[in-house]
């Protein structure tokens, strides 16, 4: 059942450079629609609606991409999408939100949520949802773990008590929080069965962020805290002068480094509901279905002694012969061919455009 004073902070101010040259400013990754029939963000706002309805969440993004999420999402009123002014990473946009649910619900308690991930099994994934919400109604902070289905280096870890097992619906303490590791350390990690990864989603009571960040973020809590109440004539000039002076810093830095061992924090380690974050195309091909030559398209293909491929050309015919292991992502204006084992590296080919100022393809 939802609960009226529940709501969900989508964070959407990424640009997704991996998925270039798809990915785009205006066009980022958030609302591309790389699997399924809808959009990244469409799915996201979809699979919350049996706890938060549109009118509950809130959307914090930028301004090359804000109308068209507006466009996007029309159940979400437009107002409760908001450009931020400047990236700075994810604590000052959370204390933003905190401020502005703080004020107009004093018991507003809220999950954050990435706008770009792929969950398959939404009603399971609901279920994990619920103990952290009420975790957050006692005010703790909660997050979500993934159990680890490989020994994965890109992603942080949250540490659980030994014995730890993946699906039981309770929230349970967090020993601590680990940095991206090395893979035979990645390689312990997932042997010892009570490390798992950490998903990026939390959940809190506005309040008790407000007071984190008082407690830990004195100078951005400080320019949040002077910003008018939401709605009011000179909010959006109050924010675009302040917030681009707050600290570019993750919460994960920001708040729940500075929380260990206040027994505050807790985590619901959870069981199987197909979560992946699509970090790059070849996340896109392993979700995809392959022929019986490991081939995965979006594209009609035309196949000779290739293997292992993945293809988005739109409604062209794509002919592949005697080549492997391959990303091609063909656009109106620009062309992607890559090593798919290298996939994660397509971000550079953005910054390199950036570089030489070739803003045509950005």
């Amino acid at each position: 059942m939802s609960q009226p004073n529940h709501y969900g902070l989508i964070l959407a101010g990424g640009r997704g450079t991996r998925f270039w040259p798809r990915s785009r400013k205006r066009h980022a990754k958030q609302v591309l629609n790389v699997h399924g029939d809808r959009t990244l963000i469409q799915a996201t706002v979809d699979r919350l609606e049996p706890l938060i309805p549109a009118e509950r969440i809130w959307i914090l993004t930028n301004e090359f991409v804000r109308d068209e999420i507006v466009r996007q999402l029309p159940d979400v009123p437009p107002n409760q999408i908001i450009a931020e002014p400047a990236q700075r990473n994810t604590a000052p946009p959370i204390a933003l939100a905190a401020h502005i649910l703080h004020s107009i619900d004093p018991k507003a308690v809220f999950g954050v949520f990435p706008s770009d991930h792929i969950i398959t099994d939404a009603l399971t994934y609901v279920e994990h949802l619920r103990p952290a919400f009420a975790a957050a109604e006692q005010g703790k902070m909660a997050v979500l773990g993934i159990k680890p289905r490989w020994a994965e280096t890109g992603y942080g870890y949250i540490e659980f008590p030994a014995g730890t097992a993946g699906g039981n619906l309770a929230t349970l303490p967090v020993a601590s929080f680990r940095e991206k590791p090395d893979p035979p350390v990645a390689q312990e990690y997932v042997d010892a069965g009570n490390y798992f990864w950490n998903a990026g989603m939390f959940f809190w009571s506005a309040e008790t962020v407000l007071s984190a960040m008082r407690a830990h973020q004195a100078k951005t809590a400080a320019l949040i805290a002077s910003l008018p109440a939401f709605g009011a004539a000179d909010f959006d000039r109050k924010l675009a002068e302040v917030f681009p002076l707050c600290e570019n810093i993750s919460v994960d830095y920001a708040i729940l480094e500075k929380e260990k061992g206040t027994g505050r924090i807790v985590g619901v380690p959870c069981g199987e509901f197909g979560w992946n974050d699509v970090g790059s195309w070849n996340a896109v091909y392993e979700l995809v279905p392959s022929d019986e030559h490991a081939n995965s398209s979006r594209s009609e293909l035309l196949l000779h002694d290739a293997t292992g491929n993945y293809v988005d050309a739109g409604g062209k015919m794509v002919a592949l012969l005697g080549v492997k292991d391959l990303i091609i992502v063909d656009t109106p204006d620009a062309l992607l061919v890559a090593d798919r084992n290298r996939a994660q590296e397509v971000g550079d080919l953005v910054k390199r455009l950036e570089k030489a100022n070739r803003h045509e393809f950005l």
